[in-house]
């Protein structure tokens, strides 16, 4: 990938993470858009899935389209084939012929009956804990020459450091609202025992004693204790908020 195309490639890249809410959505416009990178660079129609590996278990998380969903979950489906052998080796994996290649025959049977004749899989470097795959499907064979592996190395190259990115805001907003959440918790349960403290005259120590057994009793979670004792004072749901 030549440095004007990398440019401009990475500009891309971080328009499609500024417009996407979530990593989910990111990965289809990023299936979307590698697809349509590599079509451009070979000028044939090549279709991308993107597979996801978290904890040794890989599952298809999205395609450029329905198609390429199917043809990626064949691999799943079967456990192995060049996506699943790029994630264990970080390399590029090249299957130039489903029709000659003696590696996966089942895989590659089950291609050659969608219509695809060759597939690359190229690794995302994205974290410690998982890592991610592009799955490029083509029609035909002799589309993936070493000048478009070359491109797609470098583009996954690219598209890993804004996936890595989209997952660091992803868990960055995931903690925030778990946070928010704890708050409105804690909230619920100090005013709940502000009642408990008016209704029975005692200190906080005491009311949050009372709370505590109710919750044990129960087999109830503390929140949830809290938040009967203010529906059964106010006769409806208070609601606890806070200002970003």
């Amino acid at each position: 990938m030549t440095n004007n195309a990398g440019d401009e490639a990475a500009l891309q890249l971080q328009d499609l993470l500024m417009g996407t809410e979530n990593v989910e959505d990111f990965l289809g416009q990023l299936a979307e858009f590698s697809a349509a990178t590599l079509s451009h660079a070979a000028g044939a129609e090549i279709e991308c899935g993107v597979t996801l590996q978290r904890r040794r278990k890989t599952m298809t998380v999205a395609g450029s389209s329905p198609r390429a969903v199917i043809l990626d979950r064949i691999e799943q489906s079967l456990g192995e084939g060049p996506c699943i052998e790029a994630l264990r080796t970080k390399s590029v994996i090249l299957l130039a012929d489903v029709a000659t290649d003696p590696r996966w025959p089942a895989y590659q049977q089950q291609l050659a009956a969608q219509g695809c004749r060759s597939t690359l899989g190229v690794p995302l470097e994205i974290g410690p804990d998982a890592a991610a795959a592009l799955n490029f499907f083509a029609p035909g064979t002799g589309i993936f020459t070493e000048d478009i592996i070359t491109e797609a190395a470098g583009f996954a190259d690219l598209a890993g450091r804004s996936l890595r990115l989209a997952v660091r805001i992803g868990t960055a907003q995931s903690r925030a609202e778990d946070l928010q959440a704890a708050m409105e918790h804690r909230t619920s349960i100090d005013l709940a025992c502000g009642v408990i403290m008016a209704q029975n005259r005692c200190s906080q120590e005491e009311a949050m004693g009372i709370l505590t057994k109710v919750s044990s009793n129960r087999n109830q979670k503390l929140r949830d204790v809290a938040a009967e004792v203010l529906r059964n004072l106010t006769g409806g749901e208070v609601r606890t908020h806070f200002e970003a």
